[in-house]
């Protein structure tokens, strides 16, 4: 099969963590060190890893949150800047693609599908990660919290990475794990597969995506059938 120029293929734009690469070790790791000077235990793996999702500093408000602690912004703006520090340092000690993902990026780039990252991570973490992981060359467009003016869920993100990768709206889906990716998705237009293991507080199964999938396997039934959907 010859793939379709790039102005007419088809863009399927991820989110990041939780939906590509289970990042939650690495950056819960980051955040008991910046916890533990306020005498913060480590966290629950488990129920910290629905915290992760809006970017450090709301990590780290989270937890605080949880633990009943308030401290001055200035404290947090700190702790912010600590936690990315160390977790670039440390971004893929733990963190790895989830089970299924290299075959399925493999099928969907075979039929000529235009790839695309757009986090709420900040671009240079994300790009650091994806380079660590050696998942990089197989997205065409990598964008993050602070690519553009605003992140999600406003669209200006996923429409502008979906551009940026050669596409529009009317031939483009957003594969994320949580309730931000089905908004900016509804926002932007565009369908969403919600995947059942990544970090959300609701669970995926309520998020009110169009397609649900629990393992990389069957991702790309799923994406040919929205691509097939006549347009709204």
């Amino acid at each position: 099969m010859t793939a379709p120029p790039a102005s007419t293929r088809p863009v399927v734009a991820f989110d990041l963590d939780g939906t590509l690469v289970d990042t939650a070790p690495d950056l819960l790791d980051a955040l008991d060190l910046v916890l533990a000077p306020h005498n913060i235990p480590p966290v629950n793996r488990d129920e910290a890893r629905n915290m992760i999702g809006g970017g450090a500093r709301l990590l780290i408000v989270r937890a605080l949150k949880s633990e009943g602690v308030a401290l001055p912004d200035a404290e947090v703006e700190a702790m912010t800047k600590r936690f990315i520090a160390h977790y670039a340092d440390n971004i893929a000690v733990g963190s790895r693609p989830f089970p299924g993902l290299l075959e399925a990026l493999d099928r969907l780039s075979a039929k000529g599908v235009s790839l695309a990252v757009c986090t709420n991570k900040l671009e240079h973490l994300a790009r650091l990660l994806l380079d660590a992981l050696d998942l990089t060359e197989r997205f065409s467009v990598i964008t993050g919290a602070d690519t553009y003016p605003r992140s999600k869920p406003d669209p200006l993100p996923l429409v502008s990475t979906i551009a940026a990768a050669g596409g529009s709206a009317a031939q483009a889906i957003m594969v994320g794990d949580s309730i931000t990716d089905v908004l900016t998705a509804r926002a932007t237009g565009v369908p969403v597969v919600a995947v059942s293991f990544g970090y959300t507080e609701t669970p995926a199964a309520e998020l009110g995506a169009d397609a649900l999938i629990h393992h990389f396997d069957e991702l790309e039934r799923a994406v040919d059938a929205l691509l097939a959907r006549p347009a709204a």
